[in-house]
């Protein structure tokens, strides 16, 4: 409504203005003569029509600006590293929260690093890692009995790698090469690459007690097919 108003009051403005202007051309004419008015006038609308054009330029600047911001926006969130756990939303035992816990906030940071480190080779071993962690971080609400070996995981290896990402975040962010800088980046990436070979191991380790149980259920069921005579040929293989 109040724009209607003011589109309203806009309207009625206009014949004013035109009205004055109208009035004060005469006036000017009587004293100065119509051919230097037309000149005023003429210099005045050449005026009118640059500041108009250069406006133009300048919003179109700025919405080219605009849409730039939007599309790296846009390719920012398409790069962001695979989705991780969402927080702790209920208690699983005095033993298992802290262990979740620790688990977000070292994949939070994790994801923190891979927005900042532009590196396309080092972003994805970071995803790599991230992605195991939560596997491993996940298992400690499966299996409890592997609570010791996640809680050594995440004492000594998780915070060790996360301190060299920190490192070479800063290192990459300097923007310029030298021989130390250099050497100290590339030792970090190679540093990433037996990181994820023994994170992998770490995880496998820990479906080790689940192995062992299945070995011993598929020999009970062996037994038993053999004690009724329905074992076959052969017995299933492990």
């Amino acid at each position: 409504m109040l724009s209607i108003v003011a589109d309203k009051n806009k309207t009625k403005i206009w014949p004013v203005i035109f009205a004055g202007v109208f009035v004060g051309a005469w006036v000017l004419a009587g004293v100065m003569g119509w051919t230097q008015v037309l000149k005023i006038l003429t210099v005045l609308t050449s005026a009118g029509a640059a500041a108009g054009l250069v406006a133009l330029i300048l919003k179109g600047r700025a919405s080219r600006k605009a849409k730039k911001l939007e599309r790296e926006k846009r390719k920012q969130e398409q790069q962001r590293p695979a989705a991780v756990s969402a927080p702790l939303k209920k208690s699983y035992g005095p033993e298992i929260d802290p262990i979740i816990q620790e688990g977000n906030r070292a994949l939070s940071e994790m994801g923190r690093l891979y927005m900042s480190i532009k590196d396309v080779e080092v972003r994805k071993k970071i995803n790599e890692l991230m992605r195991i962690t939560d596997k491993i971080t996940q298992d400690a609400i499966e299996d409890p009995s592997d609570i010791p070996q996640i809680r050594k995981f995440m004492n000594y290896y998780l915070p060790t790698t996360i301190k060299l990402l920190n490192a070479y975040d800063r290192m990459s962010a300097q923007g310029i090469e030298g021989e130390n800088l250099g050497k100290s980046m590339a030792s970090i990436n190679e540093m990433l690459d037996a990181a994820i070979v023994a994170y992998k191991k770490r995880l496998d380790s820990l479906f080790e007690n689940q192995a062992l149980d299945i070995e011993t259920d598929i020999e009970v069921m062996n037994t038993m097919l053999a004690r009724e005579g329905l074992s076959g040929a052969k017995d299933f293989d492990i």
